[in-house]
Formats: structure tokens, C-alpha cells, sequence
């Protein structure tokens, strides 16, 4: 926008500028053309009293040199009855056009090398017409002309200079509040609910900004609205979790009984944080720091622990990789353990009993991949399932299983894939991007390095051998 206001300006003042000077220059050159001529007939003028009175030469030739030199001024007399043909300075023009003034009786310009000559008739007492004869020179006709034009020329320019300044100026005056939008506008998208622009500028870039204000404050309210649902639904949840804990307590002992009662107790502290969280002041609306997070490898452990005794019971094998050293990630412990939680449920959910399942953590440099496979029966529409976890559903599921998982990998930047896993069932990637960036998804390669870390990434959702 600046840079078009700026073309703009400058076009409309050059066909301005061009408009006025070129007239006013012609009208300039014409002008001293006229003042060369108005010269040259002041001096033939002063020549015709004493032409008048007499046509002796010696006479005439001192008021021909007391009214312009000789080489400027000539004076021609024809022969009479009485005298003699006078030819007094210098002839420049042509004999044709001094006949041609003389039969005329009135006075005419020619053109002669190196400018023009002003024939002047001037009657004679003997009755002939005498003819005077002014040489005006091309220097004289253009005197102050290029000094003229200059000063249009340097004047046309300032005002072209000037009126791009004040082009640029205005246009940034528009541009800013233009950027401040969009700058508001980019920060409300990644969450920054706080994001507020400035209503300053036109009135058209005011009204816009005092409607993008008015659209976040509704967007925080409406998360507000939903918080407090969210944590009004989980609140109710409280009575039939009591019900659960006091029947699993009358269970007894036994495997099965301790089982009930830690599954009950997990589900009471997801629902406290669904209660804290949803009960926060201020949303969380920035990536999270250095120091946030959470260790992937302790978490994986800490679930697959949790699962375990429910595999030992279906007699599930189980594999654990990549959990030995700290992997830390840029999630919340609770939200990675939701995610995990999900998709170990699904295992369970939708394979026999007896089929073998595994969780592998590969940290690189800028991603950690967490791989979810079992040897199950896989699943014969991976985007349909990933269209489910988007929350259309399904008969029996929610179809919010897989989309916590996708909604944790998108906040990092990274990605979900389902694909076929090395055990012959269905692998689920979680892609996790450490520093926020969109992870590539075509030409890469995975690769370790003599420390057996990974780096690079997938060609495709494929598990690691």
C-alpha cells in the first residue's frame, strides 16, 4: 500500500509538472524572442528621423553608429531621380526580401546564418523607400532561455521530490495500522489472547481495529465460558467417583481389586487437574520456556508401568525403547500422559487379547518421535481414523482419543501419522518439535549417529528397526 500510494503520487505529479513547465518553457522561449525583436525595432526606429531629412552618407553613417554598431545595423536607399543607390553596414539578407519590404511598405522578419535580420521600410522626402536593416543574433533571441528552463526543470523536480516525501509519510501513516492488524491478528492466532491493536490511522483502519478488539474480547470470553463448562462437567464427576472408590474398597484384596482402586485413583487426580486447569485465571497462551515441560522417558515408564499388570492379565507382550536417559520435551506431564493413556486404551480397545504391543522414544536434534505399535490387525483407513480423531467419532469411541494426541503434537509444531509397524499392526508416530518449527515431511531420512542418537527424520510413517 505505501509503495503503491507513493507510485501513484509520483505518476500524477510528473503529468503535472510536465503539463506546466513544457507551455511555460515555450512561453519563455517566445518571450525573449519577442524582447530581441522589440530591441531591434527600437533601434530601426532611431534611425528613420534623420532618413526623413536627408540621405547623405556621411551623415547617416554616424546616426547608424550612434544607434547600433554597423555590423548589427544596415541601412539600404534606393536609387531616385535625384540620387544615388546608399548601401550603408553590412547586408545580411537577401535582396529579394529587402525588394520584397520595400514593394510591401511593411515590416518583416528573415532568417540569415547565424540568427535573423528585422527589415525595417522607412519613407523617404524624395518619395523612395528606404529600408533598415537589423541583424539579431540566435544568441540574443535565446539569451536567459537555458538559465529559464533550468530553474523550471530544478522547480519541477523539488515539487516531484516533495510530493513523494509527503506520498511516503501519508503512506506510512496508513501502513502502520495496517501492519499493528496484522501483527494482532498473527499473535491472536498463536494464542497470544491478550493481543489487542491500537485504534489509531483512517477511519476505515480504526473501525478495523476497533473490531478485531471487539472479536478477541468475545474469543476470550467464549474460552472463559467454555473453562468453566469444562470444569462444571468434570466437577460432576465427582459423586459416581466417589461411588467407585468406596465399591472398589469393599472389593478386597487380589490383583484385580488392587487394579480397580489404582484405576479409580488415577481418574480422580485427571479430574482434579481437568478441574485446576480448567479453573486457571489466564489461559496458557505462549510456548513454553527453557525450563517447561516434562521428561518424555519418565513419563513412557511411568504409563507403561500403569498398563503393564492389565497386559500381564491378557497375556500381552510388551516392549519398552529409548526411555534409558532423559528426554525432554516441550509438554505438559499431564497432556503427553493423556495422549499416551489414549492410544495404549485404543490397543487395548480395538486388538485381541495375547496381541504384543511397544513404545519406542527416539530423541534427535530438533524432534523427539514417540512410536505407539502393536501386531494387531492394523487399520485399513488411516485418514479415516485420523478424520475420527478430529472429533467426528465413531460407533462405541468418542473420537477424542486421537485427536488429545494430535492437538498435543500440532501446539509444538509437529504432527500425527498412523502407518503399518514393524510388529505387523497399526504404528502411531507422534511427532514432538522441540524448537516449534513445522517439521519437513518429504526427503529426510533417519540416521544415527556413533552416540546412538537419531537425527534427521522419516520419509515416511514407518516405524524404527
Amino acid at each position: 500500500m505505501r509503495w503503491a500510494l507513493v507510485k501513484v503520487c509520483l505518476a500524477v505529479t510528473t503529468m503535472v509538472v510536465v503539463a506546466f513547465a513544457v507551455p511555460l518553457g515555450l512561453v519563455i522561449k517566445e518571450m525573449a524572442r519577442d524582447r530581441a525583436f522589440s530591441n531591434a525595432e527600437r533601434e530601426a526606429a532611431a534611425v528613420a528621423p534623420a532618413l526623413s531629412i536627408t540621405t547623405d552618407r556621411d551623415q547617416l553613417e554616424r546616426v547608424v553608429a550612434s544607434a547600433g554598431s554597423e555590423a548589427e545595423m544596415a541601412v539600404h536607399i534606393p536609387a531616385g531621380a535625384d540620387t544615388q543607390a546608399v548601401d550603408i553596414g553590412r547586408q545580411r539578407a537577401a535582396d529579394g526580401d529587402i525588394a520584397t519590404v520595400r514593394k510591401l511598405g511593411r515590416a518583416s522578419t528573415s532568417e540569415v546564418h547565424g540568427g535573423s535580420t528585422l527589415l525595417q521600410p522607412v519613407a523617404l522626402s524624395s518619395g523612395e523607400i528606404a529600408v533598415v536593416e537589423v541583424y539579431v543574433p540566435e544568441s540574443e533571441v535565446s539569451n536567459g532561455v537555458a538559465t529559464a528552463w533550468a530553474v523550471l526543470a530544478g522547480v519541477g523536480v523539488a515539487l516531484i521530490v516533495g510530493s513523494v516525501a509527503v506520498a511516503d509519510r501519508l503512506g506510512v501513516r496508513m501502513v502502520q495500522p495496517a501492519q499493528k492488524l496484522v501483527e494482532g491478528a498473527h499473535e491472536l492466532g498463536e494464542g497470544k489472547l491478550g493481543s489487542r491493536v491500537p485504534e489509531e490511522g483512517p477511519i476505515e483502519l480504526r473501525l478495523a481495529a476497533v473490531a478485531f478488539n471487539s472479536m478477541a474480547d468475545q474469543v476470550v470470553q467464549l474460552l472463559a465460558n467454555e473453562r468453566e463448562l469444562a470444569a462444571d462437567l468434570s466437577h460432576r464427576l465427582r459423586t459416581p467417583l466417589t461411588v467407585l472408590r468406596l465399591n472398589a474398597a469393599s472389593l478386597g484384596d487380589g490383583p484385580a481389586a488392587e487394579q480397580t482402586r489404582a484405576a479409580v485413583a488415577q481418574l480422580e487426580r485427571e479430574v482434579d487437574t481437568i478441574i485446576r486447569t480448567a479453573r486457571e485465571a489466564k489461559p496458557q497462551t505462549a510456548a513454553a520456556g527453557p525450563g517447561a515441560g516434562c521428561d518424555a522417558a519418565e513419563v513412557v515408564r511411568e504409563r507403561m508401568a500403569f498398563w503393564s499388570a492389565l497386559a500381564e492379565d491378557e497375556g500381552r507382550k510388551v516392549r519398552v525403547a529409548g526411555v534409558e536417559r532423559p528426554v525432554r520435551i516441550p509438554v505438559a506431564r499431564a497432556d503427553l500422559a493423556a495422549a499416551l493413556d489414549a492410544l495404549l486404551g485404543n490397543v487395548f480397545r480395538h486388538t485381541p487379547e495375547g496381541t504384543a504391543f511397544a513404545v519406542d522414544v527416539h530423541n534427535g536434534e530438533d524432534a523427539v518421535i514417540v512410536l505407539v505399535s502393536d501386531a494387531g490387525p492394523g487399520i485399513r483407513d488411516p485418514e479415516a481414523a485420523m478424520a475420527r480423531g478430529r472429533g467426528s467419532g465413531s460407533t462405541g469411541s468418542t473420537g477424542l482419543g486421537l485427536d488429545i494426541v494430535r492437538r498435543l503434537a500440532e501446539e509444538t509444531g509437529g504432527d500425527v501419522r498412523i502407518g503399518s509397524s514393524v510388529l505387523g499392526g497399526t504404528e502411531v508416530r507422534i511427532w514432538i518439535q522441540l524448537d516449534g518449527r513445522v517439521p519437513e515431511r518429504r526427503g529426510h531420512r533417519v540416521r544415527r549417529r556413533r552416540t546412538g542418537r537419531l537425527v534427521s527424520t522419516f520419509n515416511r510413517p514407518r516405524s524404527l528397526p
